[in-house]
């Protein structure tokens, strides 16, 4: 039986409060977020992401907190990332009330984060949130042209980018969240060829992120192999509902939950 597309959320949460930008700068306030993600569940959403942008020290406890009264608003799985170092950061989010959480930084740093995670809290658990961008002119080549980045996309890390997806499912994840940093918040559609080529890698779902701006955007994510797609600032600020997204899919021939 085909598996259920998933029409997925992001909320980007700095010091408490939903943002959004483009490319992951000028950074405008988006809302509360636990006022949106009850929103999002009522709407029909069938999964939530919340991403803390900033993750600095000083805030963890904010986004502790942020977690907790989500998951007393909302019936539907929830991942949480940022800032996410060590499993002791993965017990207190899933403590918190999150279902999943999503590793990026640590894991480029030390890969075996990824198992240690895996084994002990479950596959189902933890997500690799892979942060891609084409390699620019001056930057290292990569055998796929994409590569890996940090500080939302403003860092190369001359990683390849399909090459570290393929590695993440190795290491024990249970899905991957593919953020094209190029299309980020420019409401221009997925990156294709980005999602085309990790998906020819993985087996494990892979959520696409990065660019949906309409909602004919969305089936080719799907058809180019993402089992799940995530967007942001189109579903906070009115852009498009759930639903309209959800019809679209429908349209095309995808199985919708």
């Amino acid at each position: 039986m085909p598996v259920s597309v998933r029409v997925i959320p992001c909320l980007d949460v700095d010091r408490g409060r939903v943002v959004k930008g483009v490319n992951f700068t000028d950074l405008v306030d988006a809302g509360d977020p636990v006022a949106l993600a009850a929103a999002y569940d009522a709407e029909g959403a069938d999964e939530l992401t919340f991403l803390d942008v900033t993750a600095s020290s000083g805030d963890r406890e904010t986004t502790y907190d942020v977690v907790r009264r989500t998951a007393e608003q909302v019936f539907i799985p929830l991942t949480v990332g940022g800032g996410v170092r060590a499993p002791e950061d993965v017990d207190r989010l899933l403590r918190a009330g999150a279902d999943k959480v999503s590793v990026n930084t640590a894991a480029i740093a030390r890969p075996e984060l990824l198992r240690e995670c895996s084994q002990r809290f479950g596959a189902q658990c933890i997500v690799l949130s892979v942060d891609a961008r084409r390699v620019p002119a001056d930057g290292q080549p990569t055998a796929s042209g994409f590569e890996v980045t940090t500080h939302g996309g403003r860092r190369g890390t001359g990683i390849d980018a399909v090459e570290w997806a393929a590695r993440g499912q190795e290491l024990g994840v249970g899905e991957i969240l593919l953020n094209s940093m190029d299309a980020d918040g420019t409401k221009a559609g997925f990156d294709l060829d980005l999602i085309t080529r990790v998906r020819a890698v993985v087996d494990v779902p892979l959520i696409a992120s990065g660019g949906a701006g309409q909602v004919d955007h969305f089936p080719p994510a799907v058809a180019a192999g993402a089992d799940a797609v995530l967007a942001a600032s189109v579903f906070h600020f009115g852009t498009l509902r759930i639903s309209e997204v959800k019809d679209g899919l429908r349209a095309s021939g995808a199985v919708i939950r």
